[in-house]
């Protein structure tokens, strides 16, 4: 029996908010369905190129009472980045906060405005420790 992955789902709460926030690591949307009868929309984005890849965020029309406030238990979306310092100070420039600082040049954590923790990993071999990161502590958890 073969198997072949198809898309990590996570709910929003305010779907331009999170699509503002994917789209700082390069993503776009890719697809998107509307269902009047279900009242939910869904949007596919993904990195370029990797379309087989992609992120499907569901906006239910009717608010979302059963969201949890903190989607730990998801666990993480993983992104690999060819440079760690230069995202996460772009992601900083934009807002976001750098829940666990790459003070290691290969990995660190954000959050999404739902809460969905997103691991940042650097491609290949981890970057030398620069400043500011390799003295930066968390912020909130992870």
């Amino acid at each position: 029996m073969a198997l072949k992955y198809l898309h990590t789902m996570v709910r929003v709460k305010d779907l331009e908010a999170s699509m503002a926030f994917y789209a700082l690591f390069g993503l776009t949307e890719i697809r998107r369905w509307d269902s009047e009868e279900g009242r939910f929309t869904n949007v596919f984005m993904a990195a370029p190129g990797q379309p087989e890849c992609p992120l499907e965020l569901t906006y239910n029309w009717d608010g979302d009472d059963g969201l949890p406030s903190d989607s730990r238990h998801f666990g993480h979306l993983a992104y690999g980045v060819d440079n760690i310092y230069e995202m996460c100070q772009h992601l900083m420039d934009n807002g976001v906060v750098i829940n666990r600082p790459p003070r290691d040049g290969r990995m660190a954590f954000v959050r999404s405005p739902d809460n969905v923790s997103v691991e940042l990993l650097q491609n290949g071999e981890a970057l030398p420790p620069a400043e500011p990161w390799a003295s930066m502590g968390n912020t909130g958890h992870w």
